[in-house]
């Protein structure tokens, strides 16, 4: 299954061929014989590219949730009974509301201009980009999935097993503080390829559908994880007849970036380096193209010498590893105290939805993530500030995925030029010029 739109151009040399009676081919952006404008080609190849459709389903969700910020509120509702005698006083009212809700959120997501450091303002930042760590990382996963033509939607179970053998090692060795969280961050990302192989074994061996085979091993993973932590001498702290684990050691912890006290902690670092390591796989190594190549066409990549029951293994070997990455960084960086059942905390599924809106790149799986991290930090603010319920902030999300899977209707509405238009038009003028 491939998530990024056909990468083909609109019109190719047999679609640009024109015989008399025929209509005649898509009218160049300048006229022949004149200077290409390099700028305005660039600038259309961009909003008519698969970029321009998700910052457009970006937009089309804020408004969206413009909408249903307007109608939570007493005062929009109040006016909304004498629209038609004074409109002024409902679109004021409405203007006041979003305007200080989406304030609210940038607060909380981006910029605190009440601190009297420069810490203090971008505490906000710090905490966004928090959130935002386990969800690249585990975007990248099911990007890499999404690529080779995987639907991997088992974020959740691979997510747990990364925190379970994560948290483990955390918890339970003492190692010196180097080794010691090396270690545990190994054995999570290990966890989680394991888990995530189990379901690229089955496909490969028998065909079962990774849809399927991975939301069974999700249920699985939540229930191995309630066992353990219901079981004393397990997972579960000793003493305690609450289902958590006990505090991770000091040494397996993730250090803060700007000292104690400071929400960011060196977990966004390693989110960076996955996206560097996926970037390099995906463009640059022969694993990659084969994973590239399957997810495109699974016969064509055969018939070209690739094993594409060996590919499916691998690739949702490494998709689990980044998952493992998101789990190993949720226990070591943010749950230090203990984790407890609700470790992935929805991740793996808010994954989904990053790794779409970044059309499966990792640069746009890097974007999507510091955006839906601002989103749910931003939400907690708007809904203390404002009286906005945060599940707006879920809806919007879920527009955003809603608007990306209709291309057609972003581009209808904000007027984008369909994908390989300019590059159409260039081959028109060279031909003519010919």
């Amino acid at each position: 299954m491939s998530t990024t739109e056909n990468p083909r151009p609109a019109g190719d040399d047999h679609s640009l061929a024109t015989t008399p009676g025929t209509s005649a081919a898509p009218a160049p952006t300048a006229p022949v014989g004149e200077p290409e404008n390099r700028f305005s080609t660039a600038w259309r190849e961009i909003v008519g590219g698969s970029w321009g459709v998700s910052v457009g389903a970006v937009i089309l969700a804020l408004l969206a949730g413009a909408v249903m910020i307007a109608g939570t509120d007493e005062t929009v509702r109040q006016t909304a009974t004498y629209f038609f005698s004074k409109p002024g006083d409902m679109l004021s009212a409405v203007w006041t509301t979003v305007r200080d809700a989406y304030g609210a959120l940038l607060r909380g997501a981006i910029w605190n201009p009440a601190g009297d450091t420069l810490l203090e303002n971008i505490r906000p930042l710090a905490t966004s980009l928090t959130y935002a760590t386990p969800l690249i990382a585990a975007g990248l996963g099911l990007a890499i999935g999404f690529r080779a033509g995987l639907f991997n939607i088992g974020g959740q179970g691979q997510m747990i097993l990364a925190a379970i053998g994560a948290g483990w090692v955390g918890f339970a060795l003492d190692l010196p503080a180097g080794l010691h969280l090396v270690l545990a961050i190994v054995i999570g990302v290990a966890a989680g390829a394991l888990w995530a192989g189990i379901a690229g074994l089955l496909k490969a061996a028998t065909g079962a559908h990774e849809v399927i085979t991975t939301i069974m091993l999700n249920h699985t993973a939540y229930y191995l994880l309630f066992f353990l932590l219901a079981t004393p001498g397990l997972l579960q702290a000793p003493g305690s007849a609450n289902p958590k684990t006990p505090p991770m050691k000091e040494t397996a912890i993730l250090p803060n970036l700007f000292g104690t006290g400071f929400p960011l902690h060196a977990g966004f670092l390693l989110a960076l380096v996955a996206v560097a390591v996926t970037w390099w796989l995906l463009e640059r190594s022969s694993l990659g193209f084969s994973f590239r190549a399957v997810g495109e066409n699974p016969k064509a990549a055969r018939v070209a010498g690739i094993d594409v029951k060996r590919t499916t293994v691998y690739s949702m070997l490494v998709s689990g590893a980044m998952l493992g990455v998101a789990g190993a960084t949720q226990v070591l960086g943010t749950s230090t105290t203990g984790f407890s059942t609700d470790v992935d905390a929805g991740m793996g599924f808010d994954a989904i939805t990053v790794a779409l809106l970044g059309r499966s790149t990792p640069l746009g799986t890097l974007g999507a993530g510091i955006l839906f991290g601002a989103f749910k930090s931003g939400g907690a603010t708007m809904q203390a500030a404002e009286t906005i319920p945060i599940e707006i902030v879920t809806v919007i999300q879920s527009l955003i995925v809603l608007f990306i899977a209709a291309p057609p209707l972003v581009r209808a509405i904000f007027r984008l030029p369909t994908p390989g238009t300019a590059k159409a038009a260039r081959r028109v003028r060279k031909e003519v010029a010919a």
